[in-house]
């Protein structure tokens, strides 16, 4: 009982958590290098090293965390986040992943992921964003029915003056969602009050409507959800 409640506090503290973030930071970087070829040309030897430390030290931490639920170290398994850390874990041992260099970097990749079983508040945030999807597809529902009437609006205004941006409902609508974003959006109103000198009007509101109005909704629905988690 003594060892193993040595261990729960090994585990459960900051220092631990920190060399384990640590070491999934230092393999995110290793990932990133290996994406260019003149450093996996050169360097390759060592980044796979580094790889394989990094494995390592998830090993010895994995092994730490099951051997804190001694005598009954079958109750890991009843988390989770447990199981996705054994199984990201355990997959690089497995022959067909080991042999195959896309599925083992996408194994690496799910390492990554784990920061969200290491960090408690990261989990609160992703809790937030899932309890908010509900509301947001009612968000998306309006935001695409005022993209859709823009869209038509839009096309029977400048479709035949400026079809590469205007010429059909799905050319319409794209201009308008990237038009969200404000990019670009005086060019997109200049061009088109020179056809329609009145243009502003339907930019402006679209603008005051989809993009202040809708978006700022968004974030105050994903803000509460966050309060809520």
């Amino acid at each position: 009982m003594p060892s193993r409640n040595v261990l729960s506090r090994v585990v459960d503290s900051a220092s631990f958590t920190v060399v384990v973030v640590a070491t999934i930071a230092l393999n995110a970087v290793v990932l990133g290098l290996q994406t260019y070829d003149g450093l996996e040309s050169r360097w390759g030897r060592l980044l796979d090293a580094l790889n394989a430390a990094c494995l390592a030290v998830f090993i010895v931490e994995l092994g730490l965390r099951i051997a804190a639920y001694w005598p009954r170290p079958w109750r890991f398994f009843a988390n989770g986040w447990n199981i996705f850390d054994f199984v990201v874990v355990a997959a690089a041992f497995v022959p067909g992943i080991r042999q195959n260099s896309t599925l083992l970097r996408l194994v690496r990749l799910l390492r990554i992921v784990r920061l969200v079983r290491v960090l408690p508040d990261l989990r609160v945030l992703l809790l937030g964003v899932w309890r908010s999807l509900l509301p947001l597809a009612s968000i998306g529902a309006v935001t695409a029915m005022i993209l859709f009437v823009y869209g038509m609006i839009g096309w029977i205004l400048f479709g035949d003056e400026l079809p590469e941006r205007w010429g059909n409902i799905g050319s319409a609508m794209l201009t308008l969602f990237v038009m969200l974003t404000l990019e670009d959006f005086p060019v997109y109103m200049q061009e088109a009050m020179e056809i329609e000198p009145w243009a502003w009007v339907y930019f402006v509101s679209f603008i005051l409507l989809a993009a202040f109005i809708v978006l700022n909704v968004l974030i105050g629905v994903v803000l509460n959800s966050m309060e809520e988690a």
